[in-house]
């Protein structure tokens, strides 16, 4: 079995044994002894480490010894320590975490960062002397995601220094990882007087490692877009790996060389009444200062800077009008370096007005007159007339208005619509009344109206006038009066007497130009129902006469009731015609000349036959006369 002890690492390198500060041993022939061992063993950080220690000795040797060391850097020169002691753990940090394989391999668990270190591996055989090898063991830790920090002040074009752009940090990797910086996903590179990368690495108490990475570069106006982030290239066992940050940008400040002055909603389609904005825009970062000017007389400018946002760049007007037309000036001051750009535009704002509508003639209208009506109007624009009634409804179109054979109803307010096409909105308006003059026409009254006895009624006259006439009853009563479309109308509740059934009612109805009247004509309820009663009657005989005529057309048609050039017919002998149907029609006044009429040998004839104006002959007497 192998034994443990206590010795400093040494190896055999072309003066003889030595430390490994004289030189690497990869494969030592200490007399006959070779020891091999892998040049470098990776293990992520708190994974384990195995270590493989293989060895051949000539001969048939029983008895060998194997010694396990590692190189610190603190004894680099000057020997190191041994790992373990005689097959008992000494006190060093691999307490508890070493094992040794049958294989003769060593392991360290829970590998830290402190175990990055050479290990060697030592054999001894009686007489044939000693061999050793050694292993680096390469100690991984990923870093945490990269935070990357953006300049928040800003950078400027015109800097002198080169501006720093962004910070980007790496924590706790293990070894240090490399930092490289990219523009709109393109490596920057250091250059002078254009890109500087600085670095700091700090080794945390824990041995693990923080990376700081600043870069600083000049920037251009085209960089207000661009987009910056940092990389971080680190190492796992057996692979290199890369972790990106986000994209961050940066604020570039650079002066303006452009000015735009715009007016909104439209430059060509303002009219009067709307609100107005002069908005004033420069492509500089940050914004300059805006002041507004319009420009007077003899080439004076008003300064409308009260007026406007001198940081936004925006110019209110509202409900504008004619005199709002004219020449806008918007002048940009860049506080850095002073310098002022300007910009102007002219406002026009689009009009309509005296609006006016002369009637001809001028002089009071009677019913039966004509008049025309003319509208005009003042604006820059080509104008269009409507004509519309009180309803609104369009009753012309154009400049003039012919109203011919003028009535009281046609009396009414039109109004001249004049807009402007080309200006969607833009429009004004004037009205004027029509006024037909004339003595009052009465056009409706409740006459006649059956009334009864002690019946309270209501009594209407409706006239039409201009102007307002007024209206009287000649007798008592409660009176209601109301406008309806033009018309007056007059409601008098009262209650039916003797005289008021006998004498009737009177509607007059006054104004400066004459007065109409109209009687009402009560009639007693009693009379029109006695009639009504005679005509219910009437209609009632009528109809009947009419459904029995439709059943015997109907019976005729079947066959029932022959008619035919046979000759006469007895239709007194019901023997002989026993299938035949006989039916009399017979009347109060008329029963025997409507009926049977007296043959010549004193039978019973038919009545078609004694007029002999048919050569057809029916057996039923009533058939004739309802033909007839």
């Amino acid at each position: 079995s192998p034994a443990w002890f206590l010795a400093a690492p040494r190896c055999w390198g072309a003066a003889g044994w030595g430390t490994p500060s004289d030189g690497l041993c990869l494969t030592v022939a200490a007399g006959k002894v070779e020891v091999s061992m892998p040049p470098v063993v990776e293990v992520e950080l708190g994974e384990t480490a195995r270590i493989e220690c293989n060895f051949s000795i000539p001969g048939n040797v029983s008895y060998s010894i194997i010694n396990w060391f590692y190189v610190s850097a603190q004894l680099a020169g000057k020997g190191g320590e041994q790992l373990v002691r005689a097959g008992a753990i000494d006190n060093t940090s691999y307490k508890g975490r070493l094992s040794v394989g049958r294989d003769n391999s060593l392991s360290i668990s829970r590998v830290t960062v402190q175990d990055a270190r050479p290990i060697v591996c030592q054999v001894e055989a009686d007489d044939h002397g000693a061999g050793e090898n050694r292993t680096e063991l390469h100690v991984y830790k990923a870093p945490e995601a990269p935070e990357i920090t953006a300049n928040k002040g800003g950078v400027s074009v015109k800097s002198r220094d080169l501006p720093q752009i962004a910070t980007c940090v790496s924590r706790n990797s293990f070894p240090p990882p490399n930092i490289t910086w990219y523009k709109n996903r393109e490596q920057l590179h250091m250059e002078e007087n254009k890109v500087k990368i600085s670095e700091t690495v700090t080794r945390e108490s824990s041995w693990l490692y923080t990376v700081s990475s600043s870069l600083f570069a000049s920037v251009t106006r085209e960089d207000r877009n661009s987009l910056f982030h940092c990389a971080v290239h680190y190492w796992l066992p057996g692979q290199q790996r890369v972790m990106e940050s986000q994209n961050v940008s940066v604020n570039v400040f650079y002066p303006a060389e452009h000015v735009t002055l715009l007016v909104l909603p439209s430059p060509t389609l303002v009219k009067e009444g709307d609100n107005v904005q002069l908005v004033c825009k420069a492509d500089g970062n940050p914004a300059p200062m805006f002041s507004f000017y319009k420009r007077e007389l003899e080439d004076n400018w008003q300064d409308l800077s009260s007026l406007a946002d001198a940081n936004s760049g925006v110019l209110n007007l509202h409900d504008v009008n004619k005199s709002s037309s004219g020449l806008y000036k918007c002048q940009a001051l860049d506080l850095d370096d002073m310098e002022q750009l300007e910009k102007d535009v002219e406002l026009v704002v689009n009009y309509i007005e005296g609006v006016s509508v002369k009637m001809e003639p001028s002089s009071p209208l009677w019913e039966g007159d004509s008049v025309r009506l003319s509208c005009s109007a003042n604006s820059p624009l080509a104008l269009d007339f409507h004509w519309r009634d009180a309803k609104g409804k369009i009753v012309a179109e154009g400049k003039q208005l012919l109203l011919s054979n003028l009535t009281f109803e046609t009396s009414s307010n039109f109004s001249c619509k004049v807009t402007a096409h080309k200006v969607p909105g833009l429009e004004k308006s004037k009205q004027v009344a029509v006024a037909v003059q004339g003595k009052p026409r009465i056009v409706s009254i409740s006459s006649p109206l059956y009334v009864r006895q002690d019946e309270v009624v209501n009594l209407t006259c409706k006239a039409i006038a201009f102007p307002r006439p007024s209206v009287q009853w000649n007798i008592n009563g409660t009176t209601h009066e109301y406008m309806e479309n033009q018309h007056i109308a007059s409601n008098l509740t009262v209650r039916v007497d003797h005289n008021l059934l006998q004498a009737g009612a009177m509607c007059r109805v006054t104004n400066a130009l004459g007065t109409s009247e109209k009687h009402i004509q009560l009639l007693d309820h009693k009379v029109p129902e006695s009639k009504g009663v005679i005509i219910v009657a009437i209609i009632v005989c009528i109809l009947v006469v009419a459904v029995l005529g439709s059943v015997i057309y109907f019976l005729h048609k079947k066959g029932k009731i022959p008619c035919g050039r046979a000759g006469k017919q007895d239709i007194t002998r019901p023997e002989a015609r026993k299938d035949k149907i006989v039916v009399e029609v017979k009347s109060d006044k008329l029963s025997e000349e409507a009926g049977l009429l007296q043959g010549a040998n004193g039978e019973k004839r038919p009545a078609a036959d004694q007029v002999g104006q048919s050569d057809v002959h029916c057996p039923w007497p009533g058939l004739g006369l309802l033909r007839g």
